[in-house]
């Protein structure tokens, strides 16, 4: 299914860039235009939240077929900067929005609403055949993935470990994900110049996949999707219990501090246009149901719920 999902992501992002000239241009309203009949609504974003909107997007879409949603993948930041830049009526995060793009937001006259659509574990991976590593904690994370880290085998992680050189496989900069392992792992530190970084989530799973010394991290659903060639590795939390991600775990938040919701931003005059408007409620109303099918985790209803009231508020319904 990765597969298809990323050439679809690629297929889906051109044509984004494609249709973007269909807005209005200054930033202040939405994007969506029709042409030939067909209303259309632009997303962008992160890659993580990408195939939740996929799916949404794809039954949206045959209920609907006056109305096409477009799901881009440009990273939750470069999401923002397509967002801020009047390109896309909705933009996809896995992290929430920093204050330089909610600043940045406000100078292009932008309003916008923030909105949860489900949660996530980040997941760090090893090679299906590492049988060493049992589980990390976040200081040995840290310890680990730093620039100014002095590891560069398993041996200087741990005592008895092998002295073989480790392979690290990040998302890129551009990404959410990647902003949160660097809030919650590296403490706003420099990652290690030596770490491969990519945006593609299938890069990373390759990578990990194909070296016996290989760790990695991305979304729980993409750990799923692989979990026949890698090794997820259970992450001590704050009360000392090493805890492997999984559905119970993430909703509970005893997998923690790597569980964290995953967002879509709406801009609120986009709201306001029926085809933007019906989507984003379709969104909400089918986001658990889709985390779910998709591998991530639900919110509680009550919350999707307070979030369609406030879509109402915003759109004047």
């Amino acid at each position: 299914m990765r597969s298809r999902v990323m050439a679809l992501a690629v297929v889906m992002s051109l044509f984004v860039l494609f249709t973007a000239a269909c807005g209005n241009g200054d930033g202040s309203g939405n994007t969506s235009a029709s042409e030939g009949g067909v209303k259309k609504v632009a997303v962008d974003g992160s890659s993580t939240v990408f195939p939740i909107m996929e799916a949404i997007a794809e039954e949206y879409s045959a209920a609907n077929p006056d109305v096409r949603a477009t799901i881009g993948v440009s990273g939750t930041g470069g999401g923002f900067e397509k967002f801020i830049a009047g390109e896309t009526d909705i933009s996809n995060a896995s992290r929430p929005i920093t204050e330089e793009e909610k600043k940045a937001l406000e100078e292009a006259g932008i309003k916008y609403t923030e909105f949860k659509v489900a949660l996530d574990g980040l997941s760090v991976v090893v090679n299906k055949e590492n049988d060493w590593v049992d589980q990390l904690s976040i200081e040995e994370l840290k310890k680990m993935w730093t620039d100014s880290s002095d590891v560069k085998t398993w041996a200087d992680v741990r005592e008895g470990w092998p002295e073989e050189e480790i392979k690290f496989f990040s998302p890129g900069a551009d990404s959410g994900t990647f902003d949160y392992f660097d809030e919650v792992v590296l403490g706003g530190e420099q990652i290690r110049k030596d770490a491969a970084l990519s945006e593609d989530d299938n890069v990373l799973v390759q990578g990990v996949s194909g070296s016996k010394n290989g760790i990695g991290y991305f979304g729980f659903a993409y750990y799923l999707e692989n979990k026949d060639s890698l090794k997820v590795v259970p992450i001590v939390n704050k009360k000392g219990k090493a805890v492997t991600p999984s559905q119970e775990t993430i909703q509970s938040g005893e997998y923690e501090p790597l569980s964290r919701p995953l967002y879509i931003y709406v801009k609120n005059e986009a709201l306001k246009d029926d085809a933007v408007y019906d989507f984003t409620t379709y969104t909400l109303e089918n986001a658990g149901k889709m985390a779910e099918a998709v591998g991530y985790v639900a919110l509680p209803d009550s919350v999707y719920d307070e979030q369609l009231k406030k879509i109402d508020k915003i759109a004047g319904k």
